[in-house]
């Protein structure tokens, strides 16, 4: 096997964990996911800033205290933190390296940059091959630029195995390898439903490791004495995360999501196997970040009585002020009646402004807000300072032909290899929506959260959220597959109603999966719901309170 262990998840996640990694048992290989959809956008506007920046400057710093530990213990490194610049981050590893007086040999993967006319940044998710070649030319670290999150996990195992295009069961197998490690503690406990049931009550989770075998399969783990627990749960909770249909669809492979296995392999262990993989599809994913405009938000304190003529007071003032268009109001009915305190008998009245104009988005709108302070509504006050509005990105995915991708592994000593695209490819996979109900648990019911009997992950796709829900029985599945519907869902997010919904089901997993099409609108960094990338949903969904089957509930 290949020990593959994570880092990082996210850009600002632990900045000791490439450390404690390193010191907390063997590895053969330490991954470092650092790019989301916003993150681009983020070191897009540092390239604007700075043409020799675009990449993710905290992995420098956390590479300056451990990459001697690494070379000595022959750990090699492979992170996306390259970004928009993996050509850059590697020369200032090879500088950093130097002025350690460490012998580093560093490649890079570039080719994932698309020109799109007049777009702040647009790359293609490239596949895992060429982190590969990188490391069979001998490379300790490995930057990436935009590849998809597994591909870190993936590229180590075909490097290792000498996979090739078409090990598609392999490939799959490494795929959801690197999809429940990508994440970092997230599939160790972090962000865990029962996190009240983990050993340490989810205080500090440990970080992951994947032991990848040679016929794709893998078992999760993480350094022995680290908090957090690895659980069928907590794996099955990781799996669902930021996924669509069971066609999980990539650049190297289409992974079967219902044909993954789990099962406790002792403690702390959790085999991962029997999936399957077919042809990927002849496109590759583009994600492009664009300038959406300038927005400002404000809010304000409403206490007691007449809450609701109180909003609409505010609403008429601010419209008269600043004119309508691009204005949100949003009412959380934060209150209590009969309160004793003045923070549990006040609601707040969010309201936001977005504009292609920054001066009306900024001081004009804000400082219009603060005007009110004493010509509104009684007791009106106000959680901020008027501010200047900031610029906000809109997300959008396309795709481009495989072929059409300058895929490049840039080796230690410079020389460029090219990457070829796959060979054997097939049409995008049919739909395989599942609309549920049919048989349900009979019996006597009881009121109660809908979270006593299931768990939930969610999290945003650009504009889209996706839900995961998985029961604790397989009776408790009987029921949820039944009982859980588009229209009942409906009925307990109500904001997903006017919306269209995809729903799935993963048996194996004891699962049913939601997409919700544009709950973000145009993606996390133009969203301004009060949960902008949906991580939240689930435990919302969790809460509500519903008839559940007694027989199936603790």
């Amino acid at each position: 096997m290949i020990r593959i262990g994570n880092a990082s998840g996210f850009y600002g996640d632990r900045f000791s964990a490439w450390q404690e990694m390193l010191d907390g048992g063997e590895l053969d290989v330490l991954t470092g996911d650092y790019l989301a959809e916003l993150t681009m956008l983020i070191l897009a506007r540092d390239r604007l800033r700075d043409p020799d920046l675009g990449y993710a400057k905290t992995f420098l710093r956390q590479l300056e205290t451990c990459l001697g530990t690494a070379l000595e213990r022959g750990v090699r490194i492979v992170t996306n933190a390259g970004g928009l610049n993996p050509a850059g981050l590697a020369a200032a590893i090879t500088a950093l390296a130097a002025r350690l007086g460490l012998p580093a040999r560093v490649g890079y993967v570039e080719g994932d940059a698309v020109q799109r006319p007049d777009a702040l940044s647009a790359n293609a998710y490239l596949g895992a091959f060429g982190i590969a070649a990188c490391l069979d030319g001998g490379a300790d670290v490995v930057v990436t630029g935009r590849v998809t999150d597994a591909s870190l996990v993936v590229g180590p195992a075909i490097a290792r195995y000498g996979w090739g295009h078409d090990d598609l069961d392999e490939l799959a197998g490494a795929t959801v390898a690197g999809h429940l490690v990508e994440c970092g503690a997230q599939v160790t406990g972090g962000n865990f439903s029962f996190f009240t049931e983990l050993p340490d009550g989810g205080h500090r989770p440990g970080f992951p490791i994947a032991e990848v075998h040679a016929d794709g399969s893998t078992v999760l783990t993480k350094h022995a004495g680290t908090g957090g627990a690895v659980t069928v749960e907590t794996v099955t909770a990781q799996l669902l995360y930021e996924i669509g249909g069971p066609a999980y669809l990539g650049p190297d492979v289409v992974t079967r999501l219902d044909t993954v296995r789990v099962h406790q392999d002792g403690p702390d262990r959790v085999r991962v196997s029997g999936v399957r993989g077919t042809p990927p599809p002849r496109t590759l994913k583009v994600g492009v970040n664009n300038l959406g405009g300038f927005r400002n938000s404000m809010t304000f304190v409403l206490c007691g009585l007449d809450i609701e003529a109180k909003a609409a007071l505010v609403r008429g003032q601010v419209e008269e002020a600043v004119g309508k268009d691009g204005l949100e109001f949003t009412l959380a009915r934060t209150d209590h009646a009969d309160a004793a305190d003045t923070e549990t008998s006040s609601a707040l009245l969010h309201v936001h402004l977005r504009d292609g104009d920054r001066a009306r988005a900024g001081r004009a709108f804000s400082a219009a807000a603060v005007e009110l302070a004493l010509a509104s509504y009684p007791g009106c006050t106000l959680t901020t300072l008027p501010g200047d509005a900031t610029p906000y990105g809109v997300f959008t995915a396309d795709a481009v032909p495989q072929d059409a991708v300058a895929h490049v592994a840039v080796l230690p000593g410079g020389e460029r290899v090219p990457i070829a695209p796959p060979i054997r490819t097939a049409p995008l996979p049919a739909d395989e929506t599942a609309p549920g109900g049919g048989a349900a648990v009979g019996g006597p019911t009881r009121r109660g959260a809908l979270g006593e009997l299931v768990g939930a992950r969610s999290g945003d796709k650009g504009g889209d959220a996706n839900l995961g829900v998985w029961a604790r029985t397989e009776t408790g599945y009987a029921w949820l597959r039944a009982w859980l519907t588009v229209e009942r869902l409906a009925e307990l997010l109500p904001e997903t109603a006017p919306l269209s919904v995809r729903r799935y089901e993963l048996p194996n997993l004891r699962a049913v999966n939601f997409v919700i099409e544009g709950l973000l609108g145009a993606g996390v960094a133009a969203s301004t719901r009060f949960d902008p990338q949906a991580k939240a949903l689930g435990e919302l969904l969790r809460a509500r309170i519903v008839d559940l089957p007694a027989e199936v509930t603790p």
